[in-house]
């Protein structure tokens, strides 16, 4: 039974364009690149083709019912025996989704260049991933199938040995009033018998293939388009001399030759002239350096859709082909649990009073699939002065299992500095099936580091505050407090404000927040499902002067205070929504944890606790707040940690900024 690939039927879909990247003054420089309804073979809707029970003005085209057909085309397979060949039955897995009508090489099918022996067990090789294809294949000889090294050299090289085990150098098969022709381009000097594709001598035309192309075209005048396959792109000319100006004559001169296709320099490019489309593939597991894979240096193969008065022609990386029969709603779901599952450290690291740590960190991970899975952890941080010991742990899981890898993890004293990077762990997932692995997007996750032993910074002379300019924030990504009261609060002073501005926030949908739209005060707490606000209808701050700010929920109110007075109430209770977004100073958050409706002045003393610390009317509000009983997070704006900042209690540094705030002088 016929298999459905990726995009539903993906040739069929990309039989309208033409292949990408061709330029606008190019689209239908031939008359196989026609962009008319009559090209894209649309008929009139009759009765007995479309059918609805709706009325609509709209007339739906259908498709002209002509046969239509798609080939695939291999580029180079040689550059390394084990990455070569699981390339190329990638390749072949790919292909058979697609399930084309057959599939033509382009040479270099071997790694060769070596005597016989070496040279049958790397056609053994190739033939046999080749023919796990549904579809026939063809072969088009390169130069590593033909060039000989070592003893006992006979005169034409491993030319015998092709021809007894792939077929004739050149021939043309018919296939739909289609004709296509393999021609072989390393014939050698006829004067020396030199192989070479170095030198123009060694890169003619036999006068016997010359006769044979010359029959082959004759024979396919009246196909709708004819396709020729080569090895060498000699229309570059170069090393390969002016003997394809002849060849292009004659192939001009038929009148419906449509693309010629070539390998051999690794790389793809698209070089028409005279309205027949020249073509060079890439590589199907031949040496690729990968230098701009956007452009056309990486593994991929061409799939080529023919109607009579259109041809398109789409290169697919390969291994990029998905199996919709293989994505069942079980791996489908199984995949995106396991995209879920955090990797568990034992205990955060401690770090001594010089900031210090020798410890081995042990990380474990559960699968949580049906299936095997592989999965890398890496140590990474952009600080350098961390010793880390291996640099990496692999491991198989199979379904439901865990795993617990150790690495050695140490930095040396006196480094507690501005300049310390945190240490993350990297995981990387595949989910494993019979012909494919599934990649997950890699987690990044801080690796817990204990800070309390690391003595206080001394208070600076002058107080100092986080200065924002409207795209800066520090995200506090692990402030989870126990449900229950609250009150967040901090000192700022804004430059302006904005209509919609957070200050100290962490809600989407859950949670609390304090936003300072247009100058009002608007304090958010997610109790029983709902957010309950107190919100003051008119202005309540200035720009440029400095302000006192708390949200407060006891359990029964959510309260907000300006400068020590009670601006706005609302009744509220139930239990309080939480999430594992960060906690931002200096901006909203969005659903996946990015900043958002910037802060823009200076904000310092910023104290959330886990109770509630104001009640009445008003109160005098502390220029230094302290870390009282219950507090959770508290930071004065004293300096800077790494990419963190120093607090005052429990948590000795936290957070992580984005953009480029600085702490500056109270303005």
């Amino acid at each position: 039974m016929a298999r459905l690939a990726m995009i539903g039927w993906l040739a069929a879909t990309m039989a309208c364009a033409p292949l990408r990247g061709q330029p606008a003054d190019n689209i239908g420089h031939s008359r196989h690149h026609h962009h008319t309804n009559e090209a894209h073979g649309t008929a009139p809707n009759t009765p007995d083709r479309f059918i609805t029970t709706r009325s609509s003005d709209i007339v739906l085209p259908l498709p002209e019912e002509k046969d239509a057909f798609t080939f695939v085309v291999y580029g180079d397979r040689t550059g390394g025996p084990v990455k070569g060949v699981s390339v190329l039955a990638d390749a072949v897995r790919d292909t058979n989704l697609l399930e084309p009508d057959f599939v033509i090489t382009v040479g270099d099918l071997v790694n060769g260049y070596n005597a016989r022996t070496l040279w049958l067990t790397q056609m053994t090789e190739f033939k046999g991933i080749m023919d796990e294809l549904l579809c026939p294949w063809f072969p088009v000889a390169g130069n590593h199938d033909i060039y000989w090294r070592g003893p006992d050299r006979p005169a034409r090289e491993h030319e015998g040995d092709y021809e007894m085990h792939f077929g004739p150098l050149w021939y043309a098969f018919e296939h739909k009033n289609c004709w296509f022709i393999a021609l072989h381009s390393d014939e050698g000097d006829p004067e020396t018998g030199e192989f070479s594709f170095e030198k123009p001598a060694a890169q003619r035309m036999s006068p016997d293939q010359f006769e044979f192309l010359k029959s082959a075209l004759e024979r396919a005048k009246n196909a709708d388009h004819v396709f020729l396959f080569l090895h060498h792109p000699r229309w570059l000319r170069g090393g390969y001399g002016d003997d394809w100006d002849r060849v292009h004559e004659l192939l001009v001169k038929a009148g419906n030759v449509t693309a010629v296709f070539a390998g051999h320099i690794h790389n793809m490019r698209y070089d028409p002239k005279d309205g027949i489309d020249y073509v060079a593939l890439a590589t199907v597991g031949g040496g690729q350096d990968g230098l701009v894979p956007e452009a056309g240096w990486l593994h991929q193969f061409h799939i080529v859709t023919v109607r009579k008065q259109q041809v398109a022609m789409a290169a697919l990386p390969v291994g990029e082909v998905m199996d919709v029969r293989e994505i069942t709603g079980d791996l489908a779901e199984g995949c995106a649990a396991q995209a879920r599952v955090e990797p568990a450290f034992d205990a955060p690291l401690p770090m001594n009073d010089r900031g210090g740590i020798e410890q081995v960190c042990a990380v474990s991970y559960h699968n949580v699939t049906g299936r095997d899975i592989e999965v890398t952890f890496t140590p990474d941080s952009s600080d350098s002065r961390w010793i880390l010991s291996p640099d990496h742990h692999h491991v198989t899981l199979g379904p439901g299992e865990s795993a617990t890898r150790n690495f050695g993890v140490a930095r040396g004293p006196g480094v507690a500095d501005e300049f310390y990077r945190d240490l993350d762990l990297l995981t990387d997932v595949d989910v494993l099936m019979p012909g494919h692995r599934y990649a997950l997007k890699t987690r990044r996750d801080q690796v817990p580091i204990d800070m309390r032993a690391l003595p206080t910074p001394p208070r600076p002379a002058a107080d100092l505050a986080f200065t924002v300019d409207g795209d800066d924030a520090l995200l506090v990504p692990d402030l989870a407090l126990p449900d229950g009261p609250l009150t967040v609060e901090c000192w700022f002073r804004a430059d302006e404000f904005g209509p919609r501005t957070g200050l100290l926030c962490k809600t989407e949908n859950s949670d609390y927040g304090i936003f300072v739209n247009s100058g009002r005060v608007e304090w958010s707490v997610h109790l029983a499902g709902a957010y309950v606000v107190a919100e003051t209808a008119d202005p309540v701050f200035v720009p440029g002067r400095w302000h006192h700010v708390a949200g407060v929920y006891d359990g029964a109110e959510v309260r907000v205070y300006v400068d020590g007075r009670l601006a706005a109430k609302a009744a509220g209770s139930g239990a309080r929504k939480s999430n594992r977004l960060p906690f931002i100073i200096g901006a909203d958050v969005a659903s996946d944890g990015a900043p958002m409706s910037f802060f823009k002045g200076q904000i310092d003393e910023v104290r959330v606790a886990s109770r509630a610390l104001y009640s009445g009317e008003a109160f005098t509000p502390e220029r230094r707040l302290n870390p009282v009983d219950g507090v959770e997070l508290l930071t004065h704006f004293d300096a800077r940690f790494g990419l963190g900042v120093w607090g005052d209690g429990a948590r000795r540094v936290f957070g992580r900024v984005t953009g480029d705030p600085l702490l500056e002088l109270c303005r």
